[in-house]
């Protein structure tokens, strides 16, 4: 009974399960009435879910509204959709909105939404102080309340006929900012005001401008006065002065300046003033000469702080009289001249005349007078100058310039390097110099009788660089030297130089060449292709190190060294060096020497080899012959066949030691011939006898040759047969 319980509440389970099914088809987020608010309107922002199910049953929604990814609403709600209501729209709410939706476990979002409210709030702009003295500062800060940053403000000082100063800030992370705009002289009644910016999807929303705000602005003291007395208008040599007052309602460090072309004349400063203390005067003065040079335009300024106000004057003093005129018999002249200066002023006798000599350490005093006569020596070189004083004014002539020229010497002309000589494909450069004589020196250089350089110097020496070097280069130097005296021109004795061939291809030969026989005598010829002498010539051979074998220097282009007697420790490698005055050594290619044997130690040598090949064929016939006796039998026939056998031999030896080749044919005429006469001394028995012919392999020695050589000679002996 209970199993049946069990599987009947199974069973409504599964059905009430099958009943509550649902799915999410959409979830969708809209802005009312548009996704573009005004700044302050109302706005609501719309979630909504589209949801599909089995059946019509009941399902809690959770709504979460999101702006740029921060939680801004949640609710909860058996309906489908669910609103955000935004009052008053504010620059704040703008951003990125979007809303998910949970059910059943189940959740789906919607896609972004972007909400752009239009406009910003109206920025608020305070002073920290409404009254500002010249020099001050005025402190502002302007606030947008209901704005979040990053912002941009801009602040604006507006003066009556004048374009408004701005300034720029940008604020990252507050929504207010503070500047401050200095005071100036001529401000008077200044406003301010300000607007607040931000940046939205690269685009600039501006807000409208804020309170004007007044400041009012008071003058610490009056502009300055200047005045010149006894006017503006002098002569030179009258006492000129000047007065620059102000007057003062408030001070501290109060500084007045009296200056003319940038140069600061006089100057006061008045250290304290009491405050909002009755107005008062206060006065620099100067006074001075007048001259020329004092016609110009004069300031006066008076400072506090950041505080200044300045008055002009221009002031015109007339000449009392030109400046003087300086005149010289000669203005360059030979030593030992006579020289005359005259000064003068058009118009003007009546002064005080002096003439100078200009010099870095303070001018030369020479004569009180209007003329001066001396005779001049080098040292008398310089300008000079006259003075002429009249009530007390000083005035000077422009410097003459006066050269005094001592004439030049005979010029001597030297290679810079020491030696009349040069490498071939190297620079020549060439020194004129003259030891007396007033620069400024013209030199001019020759080659052989052609001009290849002139040159005008304030100096005593001149160069000359020729980079044209020839091989067969003969033509002389000479150079000249003249200046302003009169004398003229002086010339250089003429420079032969010596044009130096720098070595070229050296090479190392030798006599005989290769193999040398030992204790023989060698020689070895190191020359060069192309060099100037002497030549330095060396000769090494190549071992762990190089060795010095030989050294001379010959004005030739070859050297012959003779070495007497080679020996074995001579063999190895061999080089030469040649080198001239060019300083570049020049290698030749090595050679390999050999050392071998002399002619009559491989004699010695060779009659050794066949003393010991004689002995050892001596020895082999004795042990052959030695061997055959031992062979011998009773019977007679052996006996003649040993007896020719021996005889043969023996005629082999003889043919051996003289050296002769000999055919067997010879040799069976001889043994024929032996062997009849022993027939015939046996008698009968021995015609009827058969005869048998064995061939017989005979080795002959050649003395010349080595090794060894065999022949094959036929050799027939006679055997009777029993």
């Amino acid at each position: 009974m209970y199993l049946a319980l069990l599987v009947f509440f199974l069973q409504c389970s599964e059905l009430y399960t099958q009943e509550r099914v649902f799915t999410f088809n959409t979830v969708e987020i809209k802005v009312q009435p548009s996704v573009k608010v005004k700044n302050g309107a109302p706005m609501s922002i719309v979630c909504r879910a589209d949801i599909s199910k089995s059946t019509n049953f009941q399902l809690k929604h959770n709504f979460t509204i999101f702006k740029d990814g921060k939680l801004v609403f949640m609710t909860v709600s058996n309906k489908g959709d669910a609103q955000y209501e935004i009052p008053m729209a504010r620059s704040s709410d703008t951003g990125e909105y979007e809303c998910t939706v949970e059910a059943g476990g189940k959740t789906k979002s919607s896609n972004s939404l972007h909400v752009w409210v239009t406009g910003m709030t109206k920025p608020i702009l305070t002073a920290e102080k409404k009254e500002v003295l010249e020099g001050e500062v005025v402190k502002l800060r302007c606030e947008l309340p209901e704005e979040v940053p990053p912002l941009y403000f801009l602040f604006r000082k507006i003066k009556m006929n004048s374009t408004p100063k701005e300034k720029l800030v940008f604020e990252p992370y507050r929504n207010f900012s503070v500047v401050e705009f200095s005071v100036e002289e001529g401000d008077n009644i200044l406003q301010f005001d300000c607007f607040g910016r931000r940046n939205v999807k690269l685009e600039f929303e501006s807000s409208e401008y804020s309170n004007k705000t007044l400041v009012t602005v008071r003058e610490p003291f009056i502009k300055p006065t200047l005045n010149a007395k006894p006017s503006s208008n002098i002569t030179e040599g009258d006492r000129i002065q000047f007065e620059c007052s102000t007057v003062v309602a408030r001070m501290h460090d109060i500084e007045i300046i009296l200056q003319k072309n940038r140069t600061i004349l006089n100057s006061i400063v008045y250290k304290y003033v009491h405050e909002y203390s009755v107005r008062d005067e206060k006065l620099l003065k100067y006074s001075a000469v007048a001259t020329l040079e004092d016609s110009g335009e004069y300031l006066c300024k008076v400072e506090q702080g950041r505080a200044s106000k300045t008055t002009k004057l221009n002031v015109v003093v007339s000449e009392l009289f030109p400046k003087p005129i300086l005149a010289a018999s000669m203005s360059k002249l030979d030593e030992n001249k006579e020289l005359t200066l005259s000064c003068s002023i058009s118009g003007f006798r009546k002064a005080n005349f002096s003439i100078l000599r200009k010099n870095s350490n303070g001018d030369i005093w020479l004569k009180n007078s209007r003329n001066l006569t001396m005779r001049v020596n080098v040292n008398d070189t310089g300008s000079y100058i006259c003075k002429a004083e009249v009530k007390g004014i000083v005035k000077e002539s422009r410097p003459v310039r006066i050269n005094v020229y001592a004439p030049v010497s005979k010029p001597t002309l030297s290679v810079v390097s020491g030696l009349p000589e040069v490498v071939l494909g190297k620079p020549l450069r060439l020194i004129c110099r003259s030891v007396m004589g007033t620069p400024p020196i013209t030199f001019t250089f020759y080659k052989g009788n052609n001009e290849v350089k002139k040159v005008v110097i304030n100096d005593t020496y001149a160069t000359f660089l020729d980079e044209n070097i020839r091989p067969n280069d003969k033509r002389g130097y000479k150079c000249d030297a003249r200046n302003n005296h009169s004398s003229g021109m002086k010339t250089s004795n003429i420079l032969n130089v010596t044009v130096i061939v720098p070595i070229r291809n050296a090479s190392l030969g030798s006599i005989p060449y290769g193999e040398v026989e030992d204790g023989s005598e060698t020689a070895f010829l190191c020359s060069v292709k192309e060099g100037s002498w002497p030549i330095h010539f060396r000769i090494f051979r190549k071992t762990d190190r190089d060795v010095l074998l030989f050294e001379k220097s010959e004005n030739a282009d070859r050297v012959v060294w003779r070495k007497e007697a080679m020996s074995r420790e001579d063999m190895g490698t061999y080089y030469c060096m040649a080198s001239n005055r060019a300083n570049v050594d020049v290698k030749s290619h090595p050679i390999t020497i050999s050392v071998i044997l002399a002619a009559w130690q491989k004699g010695i040598i060779a009659a050794f080899v066949l003393i010991s090949i004689a002995g050892a064929a001596a020895l082999a016939l004795w042990w052959f012959l030695c061997k055959k006796k031992k062979a011998k039998g009773p019977s007679m026939e052996m006996s003649g066949s040993a007896l020719a056998t021996n005889l043969t031999s023996e005629k082999l030896t003889r043919q051996h030691n003289d050296g002769d080749y000999y055919t067997g044919s010879s040799y069976i005429e001889d043994s024929e011939n032996h062997m009849k006469s022993t027939d015939e001394s046996n008698g009968p028995d021995l015609e009827s006898a058969e005869v048998e012919y064995t061939e017989v392999e005979v080795s002959t020695l050649d003395p010349h040759r080595a090794p060894e050589q065999k022949g094959t000679e036929t050799v027939y002996s006679e055997i009777r047969k029993s």
